[in-house]
Formats: structure tokens, C-alpha cells, sequence
């Protein structure tokens, strides 16, 4: 692969550079070869499938095949399928103006066969990019035959050109897509008669369009990702185009929870510092969620609720700042409480939950602070603070009190240095984040309470 644009211009140009053609599948596959022989990551981006998914998907690659893959919403599909552009050469020769992008040494439309013959090797070319080499279509119920494969052009019709002429072909995604890969998202959702479109792409190679004798060799990979909702209730892959795909991988929610930490911190895009350990709270929030007999587990609990949960208690704390004048905003676990009401409406509950949504999520939440405390805090002893906290004033916090007069209320008691230590905060935004932490865990486990005070606030005593 080379890593700047060639400036070969010509067909004899090229054929004296001694390019070697390859097609679509034999391009993946050498260069997924020599990213796994030097120990590169050919899937930059993709968190929690190294000892799953990718090994399969790889193996489909060297196999040659087609892949479709099926999971739940937002396990990261799409993601994975577009990451495959990174293993196609960075530039590729083609016949200059070609409609479909053909190769200088292999055209297949009459118009670049009839180029070809006529121009030699002072055939003009061109150089594409990889990222033109990736198509994408969500699958909908109004998508045609015509978007997919292609129709008669009314307009070359009109310009005198006879009905039998293949050049009347308004060609569409899939042949477009020559020498490229085409992804088709929510394959079920196509209509029936539009999957039937596909056979023949998949298996001989070639289109028909309205009964044309049209014979285009195609070199597409196509790949595909379904829900399995969808498969088994809204939809299905016909059985002839399902057995087509030469693999069907079933990918999957992370499966360790440093990986859906991980997958938040990479996507989340957070307008205030968020301490590691309350991405941890909304994975663990997330994990509970997935495992909870009150949510509908055939939807799933997307990736995407625990990326929007650390959006928005990021979005919390810069409200608190421009109000209250912080300088730099920094969330605390006071602000966890704000995803309650924006995202429960991305969780889908059993029908014997209607109307217990909020109690269920504020339960789970409950318990993921608690594990998180445990997780971080577990050897420090905290009794001093309990001590401190009985027989002192009582501790406010809340969205309307900045972190410096929350670290000004407490008591001074050693163990909250111990707090900022261990949990590495050093900020006092940070350090006010920490505090919150323990005295939420001190309440959970029914050392200290909680109440809310006129304004609203949080008020541990």
C-alpha cells in the first residue's frame, strides 16, 4: 500500500510500473495478512471483541466470504464493519470518467471496453481513494431494486439511445460499489422481493436489470448486520440470500466491564472532566440493566445509553459551572441522578413494569454506586467520617453547590485525605467528586442519611 497519491496517469504507464491487479477479497485478505504477520491492529476503535467477534471475522476474510453480522442494537456493528476500509489498498487505479470504476486492465462496461480498445496504453487513469471504496445503505422499506442495482435511465432514452442498449442502465449502489465493499444495515427490513435482487450479486457476480442480457463480472464484498428483533418478528433474511453469506458471526455487548468503560471513554463526547470512576458507575448501571428480568432483553440495553449517560452528567456539571462560576467543570456523583429522566425513555421495559421504570433504573443506579464505592474505596476505614458526620453539622451537596464550598463544610478528619488519595484527585473539583463518593457509599450501606433539604439539595447527616 502506498501511502501517497501515484502519479502514473496512463495505462502503459502502469503496466510498466508492474502493478499487479488484485480483486476486492484477494486486497483484504493480503493486507489483514500482513497486519496480523506485523503485529498491527487492523481494528483500530473496536473494544470488547479481540477474543470473540474479531477472530471470526478474520478467519470470514481469509475465507473469501460474505459476512453478515447479527446482534443486538448498538454492540458496536456498524462500527466494526466500517473499520474494514482500512484494510483496502490507500489508492487504486481507474479508468478515467468510468462509470463504474474499473480497473485499466480489466474495463466491463461497453463504454470502457469500447475506451480501452480504442486508446491503448494511452488510456487515461485515475487514482481512488479507499474511503470512495466503501459504500453504505440502511435497509428500508421503500428501498427499490433500482437503489440497489439499477434501472433504465429515461433521460439516455430520450437522448436517442434504443431501449436493448445496455447504456441506457442507470446503474445502482451495488455495481457502483465494483471493486469495493457495499454494507447493507438492518438487512432484515429490505423487503423480500428487494433481497431477491441480491442473489444473483452474491453468487454469480453479475446484475439484471428489467430482464436486460446484461453480464457485468462485479467485485463487491457485501456485508450486512441485523437485529435479531427484527430478524425473528419485523423481518427476515430470505433463506437463499442467508445462505449466501458465507458467514453470519453473532457479535455481543462487552463482556468485561474495563471494556464498557472503555467503549464510553472512546465515544462519549464529554464537555467537562469525568472521573474514571463514574463511567464506571454508568457501565456497571448499563451491565445491571442488561441482567434485570424488569427490561426487555430481546431489545437489548444499548452501548449507546451509557455513552448519552456520560454525556449527560458531563452536560451537568458545565450547568453547575457557568451558573455557580467554577472555572473548570467537573462531574460528581451528585449529577448521576440526571440520567433518571432524560434516558429512561432508551431502556424498553417488560409490560408488568408499566409504570415502576423510574423505581427499576434508581435501583440499578443505586446498586452500581454501591458496587463502584466497593470496588474503589474497600480498605479504607471510613468510620472516622461517620463519626464526623453524627456528631458535626451536616454535609450539603447538591447541583447548586460548588465544589469549594462542599470541600469547606467538610470535617477534618484524616480519612478524606486517604479518599483523595486513593481515588487520585487532586482538583477541587476532583476532590469534592471523591467526598461525594463516600458519603453516597456510607448512605447506601446505612451509616449516614440522606435527605433532601427546601432547595432541593443533597444533605448527608
Amino acid at each position: 500500500m502506498t501511502s501517497t497519491k501515484p502519479g502514473i496517469s496512463t495505462l502503459g504507464e502502469l503496466k510498466a510500473s508492474e502493478h499487479r491487479q488484485r480483486s476486492i477479497k484477494e486486497e483484504l485478505r493480503e493486507n489483514l495478512l500482513k497486519a496480523l504477520r506485523d503485529g498491527t491492529d487492523p481494528w483500530p476503535g473496536i473494544v470488547g471483541f479481540g477474543s470473540t467477534v474479531l477472530p471470526q471475522f478474520e478467519r470470514a476474510i481469509l475465507a473469501g466470504h460474505d459476512v453478515v453480522l447479527l446482534g443486538e442494537r448498538g454492540q458496536g456493528k456498524t462500527r466494526l464493519l466500517r473499520t474494514l476500509n482500512l484494510l483496502l489498498d490507500e489508492w487504486v487505479p481507474v479508468i478515467a470518467g468510468a462509470e463504474l470504476g474499473e480497473h485499466p486492465y480489466e474495463p466491463i462496461t461497453p463504454a470502457s471496453i469500447r475506451k480501452v480498445k480504442e486508446l491503448g496504453d494511452d488510456l487515461p487513469v485515475e487514482w481512488r481513494h479507499r474511503s470512495e471504496r466503501y459504500a453504505e445503505k440502511l435497509a428500508t422499506p421503500d428501498t427499490s431494486v433500482a437503489d440497489l442495482v439499477g434501472d433504465v435511465d429515461p433521460v439516455k432514452v430520450a437522448e436517442g439511445r434504443s431501449l436493448g442498449d445496455p447504456e441506457t442502465i442507470h446503474f445502482g449502489l451495488v455495481p457502483r460499489s465494483h471493486r469495493g465493499i457495499v454494507a447493507i444495515n438492518e438487512l432484515p427490513d429490505l423487503a423480500e422481493r428487494i433481497q431477491v435482487s441480491l442473489l444473483n450479486v452474491m453468487e454469480e457476480r453479475d446484475i439484471q436489470v428489467r430482464g436486460y442480457t446484461l453480464r457485468l463480472p462485479l467485485d463487491v464484498m457485501l456485508v450486512a448486520s441485523a437485529n435479531p428483533e427484527d430478524y425473528t418478528n419485523r423481518g427476515r433474511i430470505i433463506t437463499p440470500l442467508k445462505d449466501r453469506f458465507g458467514a453470519e458471526i453473532r457479535t455481543h455487548y462487552p463482556l468485561e466491564l474495563d471494556a464498557e468503560v472503555a467503549v464510553i471513554d472512546q465515544e462519549a463526547e464529554l464537555q467537562a472532566a469525568v472521573p474514571t470512576y463514574l463511567l464506571e458507575v454508568l457501565a456497571r448501571f448499563t451491565r445491571l440493566l442488561r441482567e434485570s428480568p424488569s427490561v426487555d432483553q430481546r431489545s437489548g440495553v444499548s452501548a449507546r445509553f451509557a455513552i448519552a449517560a456520560a454525556e449527560t452528567i458531563a452536560a451537568a456539571a458545565v450547568h453547575r459551572a457557568a451558573i455557580l462560576g467554577e472555572a473548570e467543570p467537573v462531574a460528581r456523583p451528585v449529577d448521576l441522578g440526571t440520567i433518571i429522566e432524560v434516558l429512561r425513555g432508551k431502556v424498553e421495559f417488560e409490560s408488568g413494569e408499566e409504570g415502576r421504570e423510574i423505581e427499576v433504573l434508581e435501583h440499578m443506579l443505586r446498586r452500581a454506586t454501591a458496587d463502584t464505592v466497593r470496588a474503589h474505596l474497600g480498605g479504607i476505614n471510613l468510620a472516622a467520617l461517620v463519626t464526623a458526620v453524627e456528631t458535626g453539622e451536616p454535609i450539603v451537596t447538591g447541583d447548586r453547590i460548588t465544589a469549594k464550598a462542599l470541600l469547606d463544610e467538610l470535617p477534618d478528619v484524616e480519612v478524606i485525605g486517604d479518599i483523595h488519595e486513593r481515588l487520585n484527585a487532586t482538583s477541587d473539583g476532583e476532590k469534592a467528586a471523591a467526598v461525594e463518593l463516600a458519603l453516597e457509599g456510607l448512605y447506601l450501606a446505612r451509616r449516614i442519611s440522606k435527605d433532601p433539604d427546601d432547595d432541593g439539595q443533597t444533605v448527608y447527616s
